[in-house]
């Protein structure tokens, strides 16, 4: 009896994870593999066997992986493996792989597979639909292998020659390599996640040689048969792929642990491959497992902060197990960092490497937090960081409001040493809570950056309020922000970029559907005044609903509609259908710009490039009437680098608790332009009415501004600039240098009551900053440590002779630009503003200057 149950117990089983093909859909949906790159939805095919778990994408229009995958309108991806994992592990790591390319297909279905314990998808180009050529691809799945198998059909079915492609698109990995047997294999983006593939061609026929193009001859026909393995690492999987292609083959096993016995989880492996290496990693327990060809190989263990280790073997037939290896105990650093409540608070630690000729730190890809080149972002105080032996210096800082802890430390060899202590929360910004409306992770497409990266990211520059704002496709961080603990410290609303090839809008809040293509968002037009009404119709309108400019040409926007070089008058009425607009993207402070243009040379260039200054045009466009709201953003692509912090927004708010932050309350304080753009100094602005940032005001001969700045202990300011119809007032200008009496040292850098005279109707720009000083404290070797310190309010509309505002017209001595601007035409008129030396003015001879 017993043994009948237990045979009942092992068919069940056998069947519940036999190789199967079905629809995402009808409840399936729920079968769509997970992981940091899954882009199943529903309709896809999901192909199953005991080992892995697929997604092929199904034929419907615009359908892609995301935004980035590929461009234009044959930029889609039908019937292309999309995920790829292993069973129930939840670990997809992969974009989109098309064989023999991407593009449109005539229709994708499962097969017919006869072959027990397989099962198939197909996708078909017919041959009228592909210049001639038709078009098969077979997805395949066994029982028992660890990938897929796909077979693919060329054949030209006209009279004539046809070329073809046979290059594959396999995207977006940054550490691959071939082995030396023709094994392709790439890496996850962050290799902790453990997830890898390789791929191996295992027949082709119908042709001597296969190249990335190919001809066909009238009725030729090639079939070319690969193998897609997925693994724990890349050695894994290629390891697949040698025992699905066969040859004499044997199997490695081992464990790594420390000196106590406990387990190395963390210990990558460099598996010899001739002159070349194969990375591979441990599981959890600290085992490995790698089929190797036969003969003496090797393996270089390398564990950040621990000795190098090197075993040296012979792989022969069967199974081989090492001796257990030991390695010695690591060297690292355990943090214990607190506010002032004694409770754990997100920050980041920055390293710098003391010794002599010490090597630049690597702690791994800029696209995640834990560990990304010489920064760790963790989304708690406590927490530890593995360093080679040595002396460092170690800074720890939590965004622009907290005090900072640096220390000079030397890490001992196979010691620990603890960095504990309190970030104070210096700067008081009591009513009002920081945001960035702009930034991304991996869903967007053209970025990599784990998406858990992003929002701890966002946690450790303390920026409060963040919505999602992927490229093109509706999604929601909450998730995310919930399984990292960090729902007291982030608020977020869903929402989107939608991106094309000129005009980029962010939008929010939206609903997503995530089994829906683009997570159901509208798409793109490159009308923008289309697109505006698009995003404020979908779903249905609604109040808090905010629509801003992303990065814009406001030239292309408001002067020349087709960036031609002429003058058209833009998109006329575009400005009042959009609620903002992105003053700030990125670590520039140019808002004191003095021309609307950049002249540079690139290095290596020849000819001068020509770049527009986005605030200055502002500036511009706010006397031409044009009341744009600025917004501050980072636009951030990765966490080291380009992560965010760089430019964020104050707006106001009732509650200085993040979890209760409600963007229907902060919706209007936005939308009235209730906003401060800064890199880190905290900046207020009132008017002796009360007013702040976007409001109206009135007053007769003058107005009173009471301007308080204030900066955390590694930050300063020495410049504090009234502009007045954007024109900077040098009566106006206050520098330490010129008036020290006004400024401070402690946070609070300056505190004044300005007297503004005025004649006219004006709107009221103040500008704090360090002329010089950098942020090196906050972002290390980052290229975000070159910022300057700077702030600046949103315009104050004063009404100087009570018959309501009035512009003044002013286009600060340039006509707003229009498209296509060359150097040629913009070095005459810096130089005749006094801005630039006349290149093309001849030198005067020394004789000739002499004459009378």
């Amino acid at each position: 009896m017993k043994s009948a149950a237990l045979l009942f117990l092992a068919l069940l089983t056998c069947s519940l994870n036999a190789a199967e093909v079905f629809e995402a859909a009808l409840g399936h949906e729920k079968d769509l593999p997970g992981g940091k790159e899954a882009d199943g939805i529903r309709g896809d095919f999901v192909l199953r066997s005991d080992k892995v778990e697929a997604v092929i994408s199904q034929n419907v229009a615009n359908r892609r992986a995301n935004m980035s995958t590929f461009y234009g309108e044959d930029g889609v991806t039908p019937g292309c493996l999309y995920d790829l994992t292993l069973r129930g592990a939840a670990n997809d790591q992969l974009v989109v792989y098309g064989p023999c390319g991407h593009g449109p297909v005539s229709y994708v279905k499962i097969a017919n597979v006869k072959e027990e314990g397989g099962a198939a998808v197909e996708s078909v180009t017919t041959a009228a639909k592909n210049s001639g050529v038709f078009k098969r691809h077979e997805y395949r799945v066994k029982d028992g292998v660890q990938g897929i198998f796909i077979t693919t059909v060329l054949r030209n079915e006209t009279a004539q020659p046809q070329k073809t492609f046979t290059k594959s698109d396999f995207t977006r990995f940054e550490s691959n390599g071939t082995t030396n047997d023709g094994i392709f294999w790439v890496d996850a983006i962050n290799p902790a996640h453990k997830g890898a593939y390789a791929l191996g061609t295992l027949n082709v026929t119908g042709i001597e040689k296969l190249e990335d193009t190919i001809e066909l001859q009238p009725k030729q026909e090639v079939v070319i048969s690969r193998f897609f393995a997925v693994g724990t690492s890349p050695a894994q999987a290629v390891g697949v792929v040698r025992a699905v292609k066969g040859g004499k083959l044997g199997t490695v096993n081992g464990r790594i642990t420390d000196a106590n016995g406990k387990s190395v989880t963390t210990a990558t492996i460099q598996v010899s491959d001739g002159k070349k290496t194969v990375p591979g990693y441990v599981d959890e327990s600290g085992a490995f497992s790698f089929t190797l060809p036969h003969g003496p190989t090797q393996f270089v263990i390398d564990d950040i902060g621990r000795a190098q280790a090197t075993l040296s073997f012979t792989v022969t037939e069967g199974t081989v197990s090492l001796p257990k290896v030991a390695l010695a105990a690591a060297s690292r650093m355990r943090f214990d960092i607190s506010d002032e409540a004694g409770k754990s608070i997100p920050c980041k630690a920055h390293f710098t490497p003391l010794d002599k000729d010490a090597p630049k730190l690597n702690l791994g890809p800029k696209h995640r937090a834990h560990g990304c080149v010489d920064q760790y972002h963790s989304e708690k105080g406590q927490f530890s960081v593995q360093l080679p032996p040595g002396k460092y210096r170690v800074v720890v800082v939590r965004g622009p409001e907290f005090s900072h802890l640096a220390k000079e430390v030397l890490i001992e060899p196979a010691r620990e040493f603890v960095f504990k202590g309190t970030l104070k929360r210096l700067v008081d910004t009591k009513g009002w809570i920081s945001a960035d409306f702009h930034n991304h992770s991996t869903p967007s497409g053209d970025n990599v950056c784990d998406t858990d990266g992003r929002v701890i990211n966002i946690a450790v520059e303390h920026l409060e309020f963040a919505p999602t704002t992927e490229h093109n496709r509706l999604y929601d961080w909450e998730p995310t922000i919930k399984a990292l603990g960090l729902e007291a410290f982030i608020k977020t609303v869903k929402g989107m970029e939608l991106t094309g090839s000129r005009q980029h809008f962010n939008a929010f809040p939206f609903e997503p559907d995530p089994l829906k293509q683009d997570g159901g968002a509208p798409v793109w037009n490159d009308d923008p005044r289309i697109t505006a009404l698009t995003l404020r119709r979908w779903q249905g309108e609604r109040a808090d609903r905010w629509i801003q400019f992303n990065h814009p040409d406001l030239s292309n926007m408001f002067v020349d509609r087709d960036s031609d070089g002429i003058a058209d008058g833009g998109f006329v009425g575009v400005g009042g259908m959009i609620d903002g607009s992105e003053a700030e993207n990125g670590p520039g402070t140019d808002i004191l710009a003095d021309s609307p243009f950049k002249v540079s040379r690139p290095a290596g260039a020849l000819a001068m490039k020509v770049s527009s200054c986005r605030e200055f045009i502002w500036r511009q466009l706010l006397n031409q009437g044009h009341r744009l709201v600025a917004v501050g953003v980072a636009d951030a692509h990765s966490v080291y680098g380009n992560g965010v912090g760089c430019w964020r927004c104050y707006l106001p708010s009732s509650t200085d608790e993040p979890a209760k932050i409600d963007w229907a309350e902060l919706s209007p304080h936005a939308k009235a332009g209730h906003m401060i753009l800064t890199t880190g100094p905290f900046l207020e602005v009132t008017t002796q009415n009360g007013k702040i940032a976007g409001d109206d005001d009135r007053a007769i001969g003058g107005i009173d501004l009471k301007v308080r700045v204030q900066c955390t202990d590694w930050m300063d300011i020495d410049r504090v600039q009234v502009l007045v119809n954007s024109r900077p007032d040098p009566k106006l200008n206050f520098t330490r240098k010129t008036h020290p009496q006004m400024f401070k040292e402690g946070v609070v850098k300056f505190d004044q009551k300005i007297k503004v005279p005025l004649q006219h109707d004006a709107h009221l720009i103040v500008v704090a900053m360090h002329e010089t000083a950098g942020q090196e404290t906050c972002y290390g070797t980052s290229d975000y440590a070159k910022m300057r310190p700077c702030a600046y309010n949103n315009p104050i509309y004063v009404d100087a002779d009570g018959n309501g505002f009035k512009p003044n017209y002013d286009t600060l001595g340039f006509d707003i630009p229009a498209g296509r601007q060359t150097a040629d035409k913009v070095r005459p008129l810096l130089s005749k503003a006094g801005l630039m030396e006349d290149e093309l003015k001849p030198a005067v001879p020394a004789a000739e200057a002499k004459k009378p």
